[in-house]
């Protein structure tokens, strides 16, 4: 099996994901929050590093992919696919304004995952159609994260699960007293962003969060 199989199961099987991000965690607290990250279970963590220098970027995901065991989570890298190979990350995650799917996938190698964030009906099409191993869907509520992207409502998760084979990813302001409406909405994946990593009991907070997922694919 090769290692693109290996990390389309593990997808597959993916409910949590997380995203650690630059604009919310201190550089000095990457390490302990990958750690609580791990500890708490999520299987997908992302590293995104905006507008900060490639050459950091590149030895910040070093370190996080160092932190993660080889049957822990999915490392994603946002952007920079060129950084992929290097960083030893199991896949890349890109934007609607970002390079296409062929295009990531070129540049940081045929046996990585490619997500892409999705922000309507159309686009979560489009996305599938292009190759995209997994989408992120979103944002379902307003968030700080994104807040100059309107928000898609809970009533797109179901429109999009009925017509999308792939992995989708609910984003957006989800946190332990909105999941249960998006899990109502027909929800089976999350990320949680803000919420989570502003949490004081990081690891904790992941577990609870497992527990309402699993719950729900019951």
């Amino acid at each position: 099996m090769s290692d693109l199989d290996q990390c389309r199961q593990k997808l597959a099987r993916a409910h949590l994901y997380a995203i650690v991000d630059t604009g919310y965690v201190e550089i000095d607290r990457i390490p302990y929050v990958t750690e609580q990250l791990v500890i708490g279970g999520v299987d997908i963590i992302q590293f995104r590093a905006k507008k900060r220098p490639l050459a950091e970027i590149a030895e910040l995901g070093k370190a996080i992919r160092a932190l993660i065991p080889s049957d822990g989570p999915l490392f994603v890298l946002n952007d920079h696919p060129e950084l992929v190979c290097d960083m030893g990350a199991d896949g890349i995650h890109v934007g609607q304004d970002d390079l296409s799917v062929a295009e990531a996938r070129a540049q940081a190698g045929a046996e990585v995952l490619v997500g892409k964030s999705t922000h309507s009906f159309d686009q979560a099409i489009a996305a599938e159609k292009e190759g995209a191993d997994y989408i992120g869907v979103g944002p379902i509520f307003a968030t700080p994260t994104k807040p100059d992207y309107v928000p898609v409502g809970p009533p797109l998760i179901g429109q999009v699960r009925a017509a999308v084979r792939v992995p989708q990813f609910c984003i957006g302001g989800i946190n332990e007293q909105t999941l249960p409406e998006v899990l109502a909405a027909g929800a089976k994946r999350v990320v949680i962003v803000s919420a989570l990593l502003r949490s004081k009991d990081i690891s904790g907070y992941c577990q609870r969060v497992r527990e309402q997922l699993n719950a729900t694919s019951l």
